[in-house]
Formats: structure tokens, C-alpha cells, sequence
């Protein structure tokens, strides 16, 4: 009996995930620690006629073995993303952000957004930028302040990935509390037409949905259809197909009115002119909804690149570009993101000077 495609794919995503559940953990794990916790964080409102109520962020700290760094790095999910984003629960010791940086020496924590993840599941419609990146900013003093794994971390690097991008943006000019912004997954020019056609055929609302419908979210949640994350998400070449199950297997939902908020104010205006730390930015050489002719960029050459964005920096002197080649959107999940992670650490040295502690090869 031949059985239906979704019920064969979604048969291949729990296979992928318990296989990779019940691997033997590499020796060279152990010389890492992870651990969940969640922080109070505002919630959005309807300012100034309604304020925004309590809520929670959720996230997880990973860290080097011996004496915690100085330094952490935040990490903000793309939409439809949660923070399995930066710690994939697939081949961990190749496609985990988090458990690559800690084995080399730095700390993370990778925070569920709101609307996302085990974080607060507030109203779409008033979970704007400037809600996610209030939310952001109260993270950040929250690290400064030993709330988390009792480390008070005397720097914070804000990292960003697609919406999670526009998020830090907006952060990083408003409250000017972050040492240096990674943006990745992001142009100042996206391709248009591409990511029309993405919306109308890829998005539905996550109440729809069979795998997220459970969650009972309201109308402007919205989440990718089955099987729209590889052509969206990825370049055919460089992408594992496990990885790809192991993302539709993770995915989650973004609040609608936050996607606009940030393609607005967060990208296209844009924020990014209000920054004032060191900023790496970061695009896969094949990002359909970022790159090429639809967009007006040329992902192929990190030079020409760094041309086109840096008019809309403060300072283009502290702009820094790095090209994945061959990748896609989400570059931290092609088969080659371990040269994007080494480049990360390269400019955290170079330009911010925040060399790694507790350094464990794991290759």
C-alpha cells in the first residue's frame, strides 16, 4: 500500500528527530552545559491607552566548559522559526549554532521569541517590532544582570536571522545596549515579487495548520504550509534533506502584524541607520527572497555587496559582509554553515576583540 506524500514526510520528520534524539552524545558534548530558564519581559499593549501586560521569554543559555565568558551572544529566530533555529535538533554537532559556538569557546542564549516557542503566546495584532524588540531589550539587561545561568555578562552581541533581523535592528538603534549586531537572512532591498508569491502560496494561519493548529492561536498567526520551508528556505545544492524535515518538524508561527512592522520599519526604511556597534551582516549567495535581479543585489561578490547595503548604515566604516556561497535564507542550516559560524567568530575577534574562553574542538 502506497501511503499519502504528507503522511510520508511527516513519518520521515519523527524518524529524523528520534534518530537524532537517541544518537550517542559525542565525548565532546560533555565539555559543554545548556540549560532553560525563562525571564519576565513586558508583553505588547495598545500604548498609551493599554499597557502591556506581563509576560514570559523563554530561552536557553549554552556555554564552554571551565569559567563562563564575559561575553554572550543573544539570538533572535526568523518568523516561523522558534530557537531550534539555532540548535537543531539533527546532526547537532554540524548544524547546531549553539553548540558549535559553545565548543569554540563562546556563550549563547537563544531566546523563543513572543508569539513563539515555550515564550508567552500573546494577540498577534498588537505584537509588533517594537513589542519584540522591547521584549529584546529587557533579555539583554536581564543577561547584563546575572539573571541567567547567574552570569553577569559585561558584553552582549545581538544576533539576528530574517524577521529576527528587523527585530534586532530596531533594538539595537532604539536602546543602543548591545556591543555589536549580527543581521542575517536580510538585504535593505528584498526581492518583491518573490516573497508576494511566497506569502500567497506558502504562508496559511497556523490555525489551519495540522501540526500547530492545536496551539489555538488566533487568526494573525500565520506559519508556512507543508512543504514550502525547501523552496523558500533553502538552495537545492547545499541543503541535507534530513535538515530540511527536521525544520518542517520544528517550525512554528509569527504574528502577521509583526511581519509587516518589521519588513517595514525594521528592514526597508530602515532601522539599521540608528545603529551604532559593529555590525556583521550575513546572506546565503542564493537567498531567493533576499538576492539577485528582483531584489537589485548581487549576493555573488561580498564586495559589491557591502557597496549596495552600506549607504544605509551610520557608519559604513563599521560595517562588516560576509557571503555564505551556495546557501540559501537560512544559512545557519545549509551543509556548509560551519563556514559562516567561523567567519561570525572571526569578526567577533577582529573588529569587537572578544576572544573565545574554555575552547573545545569538536572537529
Amino acid at each position: 500500500m502506497r501511503l499519502p506524500v504528507k503522511l510520508t514526510s511527516a513519518l520521515f520528520a519523527c524518524g529524523v528527530l528520534l534518530a537524532s534524539l537517541t544518537a550517542a552524545v559525542p565525548a565532546e558534548a560533555a565539555s559543554i552545559s545548556c540549560t532553560d530558564t525563562d525571564l519576565p519581559v513586558t508583553g505588547p499593549g495598545l500604548p498609551p491607552l493599554v499597557p502591556g501586560a506581563p509576560a514570559t521569554v523563554h530561552g536557553r543559555l549554552c556555554l564552554p566548559a571551565g569559567e563562563a565568558p564575559d561575553t554572550v551572544q543573544l539570538l533572535v529566530h526568523g518568523g516561523t522559526y522558534n530557537s531550534a533555529y539555532w540548535d537543531l535538533p539533527y546532526d547537532p554537532q554540524r548544524y547546531s549554532y549553539q553548540r558549535d559556538m559553545a565548543a569554540h569557546g563562546y556563550a549563547t542564549f537563544a531566546a523563543d521569541q513572543l508569539g513563539a516557542g515555550r515564550s508567552s503566546h500573546p494577540l498577534s495584532l498588537p505584537l509588533s517590532v517594537w513589542a519584540a524588540a522591547e521584549s529584546m531589550h529587557e533579555v539583554v539587561g536581564h543577561l547584563r544582570a546575572g539573571r541567567v545561568g547567574g552570569t553577569p555578562f559585561a558584553k552582549v552581541v545581538i544576533v539576528g536571522h530574517s524577521v529576527g533581523s528587523g527585530v534586532v535592528a530596531v533594538e539595537a538603534s532604539t536602546y543602543h545596549d548591545v556591543d555589536g549586531v549580527v543581521l542575517t537572512g536580510i538585504t535593505h532591498l528584498p526581492a518583491l515579487p518573490v516573497l508576494a508569491l511566497g506569502a500567497a502560496l506558502g504562508l496559511q494561519p497556523a490555525l489551519l495548520d495540522g501540526q500547530l493548529g492545536q496551539l489555538g492561536s488566533d487568526p494573525l498567526y500565520f506559519t508556512t504550509k507543508p512543504g514550502a520551508r525547501a523552496g523558500l528556505f533553502y538552495a537545492g545544492g547545499d541543503a541535507d534533506p534530513a535538515v530540511v524535515a527536521a525544520d518542517e518538524a520544528t517550525k512554528d508561527q509569527v504574528s502577521v502584524p509583526g511581519m509587516g512592522t518589521v519588513a517595514l520599519f525594521g528592514i526597508v526604511l530602515p532601522a539599521t541607520k540608528g545603529i551604532t556597534a559593529p555590525v556583521l551582516q550575513v546572506v546565503g549567495e542564493k537567498d531567493v527572497l533576499f538576492c539577485g535581479l528582483l531584489a537589485l543585489r548581487d549576493c555573488a561578490h561580498p564586495d559589491v555587496l557591502r557597496a549596495q547595503e552600506a549607504p544605509y548604515y551610520a557608519d559604513p566604516s563599521k560595517l562588516s559582509m560576509y557571503v555564505l556561497p551556495g546557501a540559501g535564507h537560512s544559512v545557519a542550516l545549509h551543509e556548509n554553515a560551519a563556514d559562516y559560524r567561523t567567519a561570525t567568530r572571526s569578526w567577533l575577534q577582529n573588529d569587537l576583540g572578544i576572544a573565545p574562553q574554555g575552547y573545545h574542538s569538536i572537529g
